[in-house]
């Protein structure tokens, strides 16, 4: 089994002062990556650079928070200043402001956006400009979320932007194929603040935070974990061994992991010369319309009492 060693590159990872974030960061820095910290809250940062470099590893932080193409410029800026060169980028830097449609304000809309969405394709850019300057390759990891891949009740904003990364890396891994760059959405599910909240998981999110294991039907059926259990997807896609891995949305959490399916077609039907609405409604019900798909994310099995 090779050994994955990302020595001599350097990376940026947003939103890593805590969570999924410092997870990541920390799995690229113990596979010999030097990996710039990014946070809005600097303290969060600090800590977690001192936890790479107890550790062993190498880190700088920049607290900024994403969404302006000033605040990418500055990420690029100080992975060049700090370690010569940018390898890698991890988009994992969101915000909630849950609300049902009608009580979400533009507010409410525009924050998860800009920092999901905005904050991933002006990060994307910055660091895709100084890679195909490098002329080296390089590695696109973005997040998304279940939410993004199924919708999410009470999640417009959140799901929106979560469905509009996965698209974002598939456009990405075609343009920036030429240049060997390689782009891909990852779908965690993990233990975080986002999610221990969850009625269903709150249980065995307390539990495991007292020093209990999460139970194989966790971490196995719904494939949820820990925020480190996800982090092995970083840097293998940061290594030689994902060259050939791009534009695909990757699950993974707990002891799972999956590909999720593109969009596409599953059902056609045709009526020549075109379509009617009464031509439609008959042929509906056992054409197209005659399994439609779900959405949601769907409610975790637990064990009966």
């Amino acid at each position: 089994m090779p050994r994955i060693d990302l020595t001599g590159k350097a990376a940026v990872v947003t939103g890593a002062g805590r969570g999924l974030g410092l997870a990541y960061a920390r799995a690229l820095a113990a596979h010999g990556a030097s990996v710039v910290v990014n946070d809005a809250d600097a303290a969060a940062a600090d800590a977690a650079v001192k936890s790479i470099a107890d550790a062993g590893g190498t880190a700088v932080a920049e607290a900024v928070p994403v969404g302006t193409a000033e605040a990418a410029d500055r990420l690029v800026r100080r992975a060049v200043a700090a370690f010569g060169r940018l390898d890698v980028l991890v988009t994992n830097a969101g915000i909630l402001r849950d609300k049902v449609l009608w009580k979400m304000t533009d507010d409410d809309f525009d924050a998860v956006l800009t920092t999901h969405l905005k904050g991933t394709f002006t990060c994307a850019r910055a660091a895709a400009v100084r890679m195909r300057e490098q002329g080296e390759g390089g590695t696109l990891v973005l997040v998304g979320s279940p939410a993004g891949q199924r919708g999410n009740f009470g999640q417009t904003n959140y799901a929106a932007a979560k469905a509009g990364i996965a698209a974002l890396a598939r456009t990405w891994s075609m343009e920036l194929a030429r240049a060997g760059i390689t782009v891909n959405a990852i779908v965690p599910v993990a233990a975080t603040a986002m999610t221990e909240t969850v009625p269903a998981f709150a249980p065995y999110v307390e539990a495991m935070r007292a020093g209990a294991p999460l139970p194989g039907f966790l971490r196995r059926g719904e494939g949820f974990g820990t925020p480190e259990d996800c982090a092995a997807l970083v840097p293998f896609l940061a290594s030689a061994a994902a060259r050939e891995v791009t534009g695909q949305c990757i699950g993974i959490g707990g002891d799972k992991v999956s590909l999720w399916s593109h969009p596409q077609e599953i059902r056609t039907a045709y009526a020549d010369g075109g379509w009617t609405p009464e031509t439609l409604a008959e042929a509906w019900p056992t054409s197209v319309g005659a399994e439609l798909q779900t959405v949601g994310i769907p409610a975790p099995k637990l064990p009966e009492a």
